[in-house]
Formats: structure tokens, sequence, C-alpha cells
């Protein structure tokens, strides 16, 4: 264990942290527990009003989300239905689920129908599809608002620290080249921390002439 790591003192009730054990035993991919802590940190510095998030898994970061921003609401999307309907129950268990609006489907078929101002954005589905999103998420976020993408690091194997198994050399590609495009598009200030499995953190500022694209 990072030494890091070993500093998290989550602040999300005994309910909440016991979903989350759940859902890691049974192989869902939630957030561990530093990348949740480094979020809601985030947020609390950030004080999102519209938040968006790429990959609700079973609803459980976005209850987290919720409970931290108590005027927030979220937009949700899960390509996975047994996920997606797990997720609407957890944002009732959790009294949430007023302040949800959840898509079921491919995020980027749906974010491309979307429109809006959002002011901060978890990223946490398709590693392979996140430089595809970046257009429509561009196009839906307000300036200044905050882009988190999660497991950029994958494992190490894209920070070369770990070697990258045959078969995941594709994906690993994948994030290397969005990792080149968010680093180096200048309507973004992106730092990437070694945090979890690697999270890019974004603020948006888009040019004059992408803000009057938006007109």
């Amino acid at each position: 264990m990072k030494y890091t790591a070993s500093l998290v003192k989550s602040n999300i009730d005994e309910r909440l942290m016991q979903k989350r054990k759940e859902a890691l035993e049974r192989g869902v991919p939630v957030a561990d527990d530093e990348t949740l802590q480094f979020l809601l940190v985030t947020l609390a510095m950030t004080k999102p009003t519209r938040i968006l998030e790429i990959g609700t898994a079973v609803g459980l970061s976005g209850v987290a989300m919720l409970k931290a921003c108590e005027n927030a609401k979220l937009t949700t999307i899960e390509l996975e239905e047994e996920r997606y309907l797990e997720a609407l129950k957890n944002f009732s268990l959790f009294g949430v689920e007023n302040r949800v609006t959840a898509h079921l489907g491919d995020a980027g078929e749906i974010l491309s129908m979307m429109d809006g101002e959002y002011d901060f954005v978890f990223l946490d589905g398709p590693k392979a599809q996140y430089e595809k999103y970046l257009f429509d998420l561009k196009r839906v976020m307000k300036a200044g608002a905050t882009l988190f993408s999660d497991d950029v690091l994958l494992f190490g194997w894209v920070s070369g620290e770990e070697e990258t198994p045959q078969k995941r050399r594709s994906i690993v590609e994948k994030i290397r080249s969005y990792l080149e495009v968010i680093t180096t598009d200048k309507d973004f200030v992106t730092s990437v921390v070694n945090v979890g499995d690697g999270v890019a953190l974004s603020v948006y500022h888009p040019s004059e002439e992408n803000k009057r694209g938006k007109l």
C-alpha cells in the first residue's frame, strides 16, 4: 500500500462504506478509497451544482458526490442495464433520487444529444473512449468547470511502471493518446496525479472561439 493511501480517512457514512465494500467484493468497478477521497476534496473546493458522471456503475460514487454537494444535481450515464437498475435502487435507498437524472445507454451517443452547462464532470466510463467523449464534454461544460478523469494510469501500465499485458496494449495506447490530448489542449489546465489508478484533473478555460461556438 502506498503511504498516502494509508492516510485516507473516509468521512462518508457507514451505510455507504458498507455498500462500497459489498460492491468491491462482487467485482463492481467502484472508485477506490484514495480516489474517492480525492474526488470529495475536489468537490469541496469547487462546490459544483451540476455534475455529469460518465460511468454510473451501481451509483455509489454518485451518492457520495451528492451527499458531499447538498445543492447539486447529478446527470449520470451507464451502459450496462443490470448496474443501471441497481444504481436506481441505491439512489432511492440513500434519498437522492430526486436529484438524479440517470440514462441507460452508450455515453457517446447520449452525450451527443445533450446540452446544458455542467460545472463538474466525473469521467469514469470505458477508458478507451475518453478521447472520443472529449468533444461533447467540452460542448456541455461551462467555463471554469472541472473534469476529473479517473484510472488514467491503469495499474501502472500507462506510466510504464508495470509491464502491460499483451491484451491490454490497445487500451493503454488509447489512454496515453487521451492524456496527450488533454494535457496539450489549450482550453484546459491539467495535472495528472498519482492517486488511486491515476487521475487527470483538468480545469476548462475555453478560447474565445470556442465560447462563440456555444452561442
